[in-house]
């Protein structure tokens, strides 16, 4: 396993455009009904219009790498609220695995890290470094 670590900055940027196709995806859904999820037939509620457009907005920068830490402190953010405000509060259950939380707590801790580390080399950003 020695010398894994060359491949750090190249990974960190597939992490990073896969969490984010998995966010922006989320937001299509509940937005544009692509892919179809029964539970978006019905107009959204404000919030689900809000976090809808956060994820639309925020998985598509995410993914590119533009404006990487500030897209990704938001979608943190809104993961965070999501968390709490409906799989703790609705599932009743501070545990993940009981109140289905799992990938809002992990994107949420994604993200945070996205924050720090920023996007990687193969990014928008990276190539406005550069020029």
């Amino acid at each position: 396993m020695a010398g894994l670590e060359r491949f750090s900055p190249q990974l960190l940027s597939v992490l990073r455009i896969m969490s984010g196709l998995m966010f922006l995806e989320h937001g299509t859904a509940k937005l544009l009904h692509i892919p179809h999820v029964a539970e978006f037939d019905s107009p959204l509620a404000p919030m689900l219009l809000a976090a809808g457009i956060i994820e639309l907005v925020g998985g598509f920068l995410i993914s590119i790498g533009f404006m990487t830490r500030i897209a990704a402190f938001i979608c943190s953010g809104e993961m965070a609220v999501a968390y709490f405000q409906i799989h703790v509060r609705m599932g009743r259950s501070i545990f993940p695995v009981q109140n289905e939380g799992d990938a809002a707590l992990l994107f949420c801790f994604v993200f945070l890290f996205l924050v720090a580390a920023g996007a990687g080399p193969w990014s928008v950003d990276a190539m406005r470094k550069r020029a």
